[in-house]
């Protein structure tokens, strides 16, 4: 085995990589994969490697598997784990959240009793709601701002989880950025980004990749840190509007598309991978086992979700998106959002914000009782949200203890 090893040790460092990382990553430090020695057996690996996480090959420039242990691509000395002989004697990785199997014993009416739940309410809203474009408005009508919505499920989510017993934590609580970087302190980064994807660079094209990389990068690694490093949660709750393509913000199409998805961890390309931190975030993904955490909470979630909305699932028609398990609302697909958070993520996409019911559901605010929309009576859309994802909590954590 020692010698099989050696044997693609020596042929991965015939080709050493250059360091190359996705715009403000750091070089990741490979030690702290060294957890995972010995928890995961060969046929496993490739399993969730060819089935999940780098399908359709994706993978096999980057990381070279023997009968005795993995040998991965790195900027320095390529990093070896070595396998369980199988599966049976494979050690259980350490992990910092836990399952469903290991949280505490309920309390009589608290089923979320010891359940640690952070909520990452997507986007920022507020005033950066256009620079982030998930803002568009019809003439007098009230702006349609996904982080100003997101932030209302998530507010609306917290007391009615903490009564069950559920230690919530909030990601943010208000429309202002967590990060404390600006557009105007990116500039450098931006160039460096356009020169990557080897795109114009222009004074226009700087202002645009600086600002996106301060609200859909910055903001989400400084998210990450918060939740890896200070909250420490069993799951994430990502959550999110989803949209068509509206047009002209001002004058947008309405349209009559409307479904649901969710999205776990995975389907990362080869020209993903050869970026070194994306390497280390999808590997660290796959040896903390998380996915089958993620599976069955939206397992549930998908079942409780589609109850509350009737929302059909989206399907994907591009190629950066695999669905997973057989369950139709469910897709892999590789977001910084969903690869950062270290634990359990499910990142939950219900509703079109620009097919016409729903527009006209978001105009109507939150509210007691139900409205008539469409010839139904209908919750607030806030609420059903909300209520789709406490069922689906319940479903799953509850009765853990018969």
């Amino acid at each position: 085995m020692k010698r099989l090893l050696l044997s693609a040790l020596l042929l991965v460092s015939l080709h050493p990589a250059e360091a190359r990382l996705s715009p403000l990553a750091t070089p990741p430090d490979w030690s702290r994969l060294n957890v995972y020695q010995g928890t995961i057996s060969r046929t496993d690996f490739v399993d969730l490697l060819d089935r999940v996480y780098a399908p359709n090959g994706a993978w096999h420039d980057y990381i070279t598997v023997t009968e005795a242990g993995a040998v991965i691509r790195t900027s320095g000395e390529p990093f070896v784990l070595r396998f369980a002989p199988d599966r049976a004697s494979a050690k259980a990785p350490v992990n910092s959240w836990r399952p469903r199997g290991g949280l505490p014993h309920e309390e009589p009416g608290k089923p979320l009793e010891g359940l640690r739940i952070a909520i990452d309410p997507g986007h920022i809203g507020g005033p950066w709601a256009q620079m982030e474009e998930r803002w568009f408005k019809i003439g007098n009508t009230k702006p349609v701002t996904e982080g100003d919505m997101t932030l209302k499920v998530a507010k609306l989510l917290v007391p009615r989880l903490e009564a069950l017993g559920a230690e919530v934590m909030l990601t943010r609580s208000k429309a202002w950025p967590v990060t404390s970087t600006r557009p105007g302190q990116l500039t450098k980064a931006a160039r460096a980004s356009l020169e990557d994807k080897k795109a114009d660079i222009t004074a226009e094209s700087l202002q645009k990749e600086s600002e996106r990389l301060f609200y859909r990068v910055a903001e989400i690694r400084r998210r990450a840190k918060l939740v890896n490093e200070t909250f420490r949660p069993d799951l994430v709750l990502c959550l999110h509007f989803n949209a068509e393509a509206w047009g002209d913000e001002k004058n947008p199409k309405l349209l009559d598309e409307n479904h649901l998805h969710f999205l776990v961890t995975g389907s990362f390309s080869a020209s993903e991978l050869d970026y070194e931190d994306q390497r280390f975030e999808m590997l660290t993904k796959l040896l903390n086992r998380s996915l089958s955490e993620e599976v069955a909470v939206t397992n549930a979630l998908s079942k409780s979700m589609t109850a509350q909305t009737g929302l059909p699932p989206y399907l994907y028609r591009q190629a950066n998106a695999i669905r997973i398990n057989g369950n139709p609302y469910l897709w892999a697909r590789n977001l910084l959002a969903n690869r950062l958070f270290t634990c359990p993520v499910v990142y939950v996409e219900p509703y079109v914000m620009n097919n016409k019911l729903v527009f006209d559901r978001i105009q109507a605010g939150d509210y007691d009782g139900r409205k008539e929309f469409g010839g139904a009576m209908r919750k607030s859309i806030y609420r059903e949200y909300a209520d789709g994802i406490v069922d689906g909590l319940l479903a799953y954590y509850s009765k853990r203890s018969l």
